[in-house]
């Protein structure tokens, strides 16, 4: 039922809309800019930019009295830095002062918000910039011109004759000038231009300027940023849930007189994902959940352990899959090539683990629907989730978007499922808005995790040493299956996103094949920063350093040769080991490494260098990273972006993994799930490409080629290759 709600929001969304822009009351400015709608989802993995087309509302723009401009952003900023970003494309093409701009997030409607790739309001597959980078473009230059245009009439001059400098509208020659609150009012009565000039890339002023300061630095840092964690209404409680220890298990019974008697304790509810305690503070309630007694049944829970799935795996891997790409004759030409490879690579379960994990407040509204505080990154789904949940219209359910302590996709759920849970308790409950808190051992426990994948990969080399097949079998969970992306993200039994990365490869490989297997399992996953990349890449690229190796080449020249027709790929890869010395000697025990790979239209490539001590122990000395993400807008976010896609990859890749025992997660905390400590970062050089391409990704695109770096560098360092991670798997610590 949920599934068809969601699928009607993509259609809500995909439908013709009114024209004109949205004016504001009290004096204030309100504009929008014009883009096309597309349809729920791309048939691609990686969704292709749109561009310009036909005008719609979009209301993106305030500017008040006071002179300042608030940019309305509809995506989830949660750290990533889109809240300075897509405000900087609106402050250029007003020719605003930075000084006077502003960002708020944009409230909950698919009318007006939904995002162009998805088809719904949302934010992932870091398509924020390049999705709002023509409609806020064209808004800024709409309002640009509405107020020239009302200047113009005010001090009756040609409008040609009137110039806007940081936030300043003038006309030189009588020496008048105006600034934008003063004009703000009138140029809203003026008719929205149809039609826009925008700049051309070598006047800009702020987009890709590297000293404009973020607009979140100073809230973060005084603590007057608002969080979902912040929220207090009049009269809130607190929940906390009890889940089945288990994948797929369901409440048999309850027994709470003993949570009952715990201070603070206010009520236990039975709602439809677990067992809800009500109390007055997050304390009573971890302690009433502490001593509720609560029968499972797991009669249709996963009970494996990842040790038996893995087995299970490997049965399916020697069996014929669903074929993601065949081209040309891989078994054929394997059996005639003079050298071949062959590995298997196993990726583990991985939790996303965000610094503040998943909570929202829910308030029943009057009307019968509700408001919701939250971190909200799929705002399209749960507004139809809740709706549904309550008996109410999609517009009655209010949702305020905050700002999210991460989130490395974890927010963005097909199934709306922890702002479900706070939906469910707060109907149940009925007497008090209800905050619903997830422990860090909740969201290690909680799933929703990258899936656990197993390839297994041969390759042929001719005498000459080029690679002349490639044969990749690939079996782990699809999670877009039972979702409404399914229609369009699984084709002929394969989950695109499972494959990305493998089955369109940029090498130049006469003969490939790549096929792919998606077991069933309860346990609950979901993409994870870089989605498929995560494994795909680094199956290919630690493949590729293998087959140069047994090709008696060297890794960047190997590359270079098969990426002959990818440009951008070249550039990256060869600024990346330009900027690290590629070639250089190294001492004993240290190597250097190198990767390089596509993703969200985005090219990366990185080279690391390491040390290896006796014990197996792996330092990171250095990494270095080339970046083509076409035009910048902000250059100080896209090295925080790749840096932080680095250590996160990295970090991951070390020690990090999450196993079953009898179908119970063995993980349960930062202590047992360790992400990379800031003592253990390395020195992170980004050199970004310039470019004056369409904006893509940087907010998941560092993240796959980084691991496989280390790994080429720890084998140029001690010949041993990692093929299970984490590297802990392979005795490296």
């Amino acid at each position: 039922m949920l599934n068809q709600l969601i699928k009607q929001a993509a259609a809500d969304v995909a439908s013709p809309s009114r024209r004109g822009f949205l004016k504001g009351a009290g004096g204030a400015l309100v504009l929008g800019a014009m883009l096309p709608r597309t349809g729920f989802a791309s048939e691609a993995a990686t969704p292709k930019v749109v561009g310009p087309a036909d005008p719609r509302p979009q209301a993106f723009i305030r500017i008040a009295a006071d002179d300042t401009v608030t940019v309305l952003v509809k995506h989830l900023d949660k750290g990533q830095g889109i809240m300075t970003g897509l405000t900087t494309i609106v402050a250029e093409e007003l020719d605003a002062d930075w000084a006077q701009m502003r960002g708020a997030f944009a409230p909950a409607d698919g009318a007006l918000y939904a995002n162009h790739f998805f088809g719904i309001q949302g934010t992932g597959g870091s398509t924020a910039v390049a999705n709002s980078w023509d409609e806020l473009r064209m808004a800024g230059a709409a309002a640009r011109a509405m107020l020239v245009a009302t200047a113009a009439a005010r001090w009756s001059v040609p409008a040609s004759s009137v110039t806007v400098e940081k936030g300043v509208v003038r006309h030189a020659a009588s020496n008048r000038s105006a600034r934008f609150g003063e004009l703000a009012e009138d140029a809203a009565k003026l008719p929205v231009p149809q039609n826009v000039a925008l700049k051309d890339a070598k006047d800009y002023k702020l987009i890709g300027n590297p000293s404009l300061h973020r607009l979140d630095h100073v809230s973060k840092t005084d603590g007057t940023a608002i969080f979902a964690m912040d929220i207090r209404r009049p009269g809130q409680v607190t929940a906390v849930m009890a889940r089945s220890p288990r994948f797929g298990g369901t409440v048999k019974s309850v027994d709470a007189a003993a949570a009952k008697q715990v201070p603070g304790v206010l009520e236990v509810l039975t709602v439809p994902r677990g067992v809800a305690v009500v109390a007055k503070n997050t304390w009573a309630a971890m302690k009433g959940r502490e001593a509720l007694t609560v029968e499972w049944d797991d009669a249709k829970a996963e009970m494996r352990g990842t040790d038996e799935m893995l087995a299970d795996y490997r049965k399916l891997a020697d069996q014929p899959g669903n074929v993601a790409t065949d081209t040309g004759d891989a078994a054929k030409a394997l059996a005639g090539a003079a050298k071949v490879v062959e590995a298997e690579f196993v990726f583990p379960y991985l939790a996303h683990a965000p610094m503040e994990p998943l909570n929202a407040t829910v308030e029943l509204n009057p009307d019968g629907g509700c408001t919701i505080w939250a971190g909200s990154q799929f705002q399209g789904v749960e507004q139809k989730v809740a709706a549904a949940m309550l008996g109410c219209k999609p517009e009655q359910v209010v949702i305020n978007t905050v700002w999210a302590g991460g989130s490395f996709g974890r927010r963005a759920t097909t199934d709306a499922d922890y702002i479900a849970e706070a939906v469910s308790i707060a109907k149940a409950y009925g007497k008090a808005p209800v905050h619903l808190v997830w422990t860090r051992e909740d969201d290690i426990h909680g799933g929703r995790y990258r899936p656990l994948f197993l390839h297994k990969v041969k390759a042929g080399l001719d005498a000459s040493g080029t690679l002349v097949a490639w044969r990749q079998k690939i079996v782990g969970q699809s999670f877009m299956e039972g979702t409404p992306f399914e229609a369009v993200m699984v084709k002929n039994g394969v989950d695109a996103t499972s494959v990305e990365g493998s089955s369109d490869m940029a090498y130049a490989v006469p003969n490939l094949y790549v096929d792919l297997q998606s077991p069933k399992s309860p346990v609950t996953t979901l993409w994870w920063r870089s989605v498929g990349h995560t494994h795909t890449a680094y199956a290919k690229e630690v493949m590729i350093d293998e087959l140069a190796a047994a090709a008696g080449k060297d890794p960047v020249a190997f590359r270079l040769e098969m990426l002959k027709d990818h440009p951008r790929l070249q550039g990256v890869l060869k600024l990346a080991a330009e900027k690290a010395g590629w070639g250089q000697p190294l001492p004993k025990g240290k190597g250097r490494g190198i990767a390089v790979h596509e993703s969200f239209s985005s090219f990366v490539a990185h080279v690391a260098e390491v040390s290896v001590d006796d014990q197996g122990r792996v330092t990171i000395d250095r990494v270095v990273c080339a970046v083509d993400c076409g035009q910048v807008v902000n250059p100080n976010i896209v090295e925080a972006q790749i840096s932080g896609g680095t250590g996160w990859a990295i970090g991951h890749a070390l020690r990090d993994e999450i196993t079953l025992t009898g179908g119970l997660v063995d993980q349960s905390n930062f202590d047992t799930y360790q992400p990379l400590r800031n003592s253990e970062m390395p020195p992170v050089e980004v050199h970004i490409l310039p470019s004056t391409a369409r904006p893509t990704g940087v907010g998941e695109p560092g993240v796959p080629t980084a691991a496989p770096a280390v790994a080429n560098a720890v084998f140029a360092a001690t010949g041993k290759r990692l093929h299970h991670l984490p590297f802990t798997r392979s005795g490296m610590v």
